[in-house]
């Protein structure tokens, strides 16, 4: 089925999906853990440069490496810092990110200000969505190499996601002016172009001047997959529907590595096409088929149509991977909740969090949360349980007035 053709039917699919899950806009987007403006955890910042990693001059040979003990000159420091990022870089291509985590924090105890190890801790965080621990991360990077175009768009990515504490307009008001100083320092990077696009759009821009950013984009790289994606969306949403149609069609074709492809079916999911990212997911799968941000995509893609004995494996195997993420655990136990598996879900609402942001633990505390399995276990009769789901509900945000409602009746009764 062509993107042309499911954008003809987009209105009814959407709809139906919608309403067959949840409420309101607010509760859908809770359900399935919709990220609005799209990119963050799905974008996959490159590895800060090493002398290892840069390519050599014609007729040079890479430094030679120190055997034995030395004692801590600058230089054999400067060079114990290169191995230390070859390592974290290495370490991070294998998603050994604990191990990538300590190279890079041994880094910074040697050059407390090293501004590479301090965009390479906020690559490890950013691929396991430890938000707050990235944005962190890549403000040490800008502050401490301010001329460095990649740290600036890596940390707009990251502002686009919608934080669990602070004010997001202001938020996405810092990507937009963090992707706007990338281009100024490379005014040739197409990634920095379809970020300020993606910025503008975290802000409600669809404009002239958001789809110029991802035109600007494309024509600086042709073969730029996502940028083809990101205009189709903001085109959509500027009701050019003919225009964006084949946009979609052609960031497929264009896609050849798993992170392009979740950015394309991310998009797609954004725009409710939820059939259309799914062949996209499974071809993603079969180049990478541990790679976690797909797992989540997938899972959350099958959640959406409550298809969740399915979601469960791909869920499983995200919680494996990113096991320091709170969202591939959040959905996990939102499986277990739609297959009535309560205790399941408990536990892996706990296991949640133990990672969960102020914001996020908000969410857990509601009906897709503790209060949904206290009303899972009352329905089935076990009301200890019920009482100890509601109470934990309300120890994670003590305004839910729906879970301390039901607590009293329980108790009543």
């Amino acid at each position: 089925m062509s993107t042309k053709a499911i954008l003809r039917a987009a209105v009814l699919s959407s709809a139906a999906v919608c309403l067959s899950l949840v409420t309101g806009a607010s509760a859908f987007a809770q359900d399935v853990g919709a990220d609005v403006g799209g990119g963050a955890g799905i974008f996959r910042a490159k590895n800060p440069e090493t002398k290892k990693s840069a390519k050599p001059t014609a007729g040079t040979k890479p430094p030679s490496r120190t055997t034995g003990p030395t004692r801590p000159t600058r230089s054999n420091v400067a060079e114990r810092v290169e191995d230390l990022l070859d390592k974290g870089n290495e370490a991070r291509d294998a998603r050994k990110f604990v191990e990538a985590e300590d190279a890079y924090k041994e880094v910074l105890k040697l050059k407390p200000r090293d501004a590479r190890a301090a965009y390479g801790l906020g690559n490890i965080y950013s691929d396991q969505q430890r938000w707050a621990e990235a944005e962190a991360a890549y403000r040490n990077s800008v502050t401490w190499a301010p001329t460095n175009a990649d740290a600036h768009i890596a940390l707009s990515v990251v502002l686009v996601r919608p934080g669990s504490e602070g004010d997001n307009a202001k938020r996405f008001a810092d990507a937009e002016s963090f992707a706007r100083k990338s281009v100024q320092l490379d005014p040739k990077n197409a990634v920095g172009w379809d970020r300020l696009g993606v910025a503008l759009q975290a802000r409600g821009l669809a404009n002239s001047e958001t789809e110029h950013s991802y035109r600007r984009a494309i024509e600086l790289d042709p073969q730029f997959a996502v940028a083809y994606a990101h205009l189709a969306r903001t085109l959509n949403k500027m009701g050019k529907h003919t225009e964006a149609a084949p946009l979609y069609d052609k960031a497929i074709e264009l896609a050849k590595d798993p992170a392009t492809l979740n950015l394309i079916a991310d998009s797609l999911q954004g725009e409710q096409l939820w059939p259309q990212s799914e062949p996209v997911l499974k071809k993603a799968l079969d180049l990478d088929r541990n790679n976690p941000t797909s797992l989540l995509l997938m899972g959350r893609y099958l959640i959406a149509y409550k298809r969740y004995q399915e979601a469960e494996p791909y869920l499983k195997s995200a919680t494996e991977v990113s096991s320091r993420a709170f969202q591939p655990f959040n959905l996990l136990a939102r499986a277990y909740l739609g297959m009535d598996r309560f205790s399941d879900a408990e536990a892996t609402y706990e296991r949640a969090s133990e990672l969960a942001g102020t914001g996020d633990k908000k969410q857990l505390a509601g009906v897709y949360g503790f209060e949904g399995v206290g009303d899972g276990y009352l329905k089935s009769n076990q009301k200890d349980k019920a009482v100890r789901a509601y109470q934990r509900a309300l120890e994670l945000d003590p305004n839910n007035s729906g879970a301390a409602q039901k607590l009293a009746r329980v108790r009543a009764n």
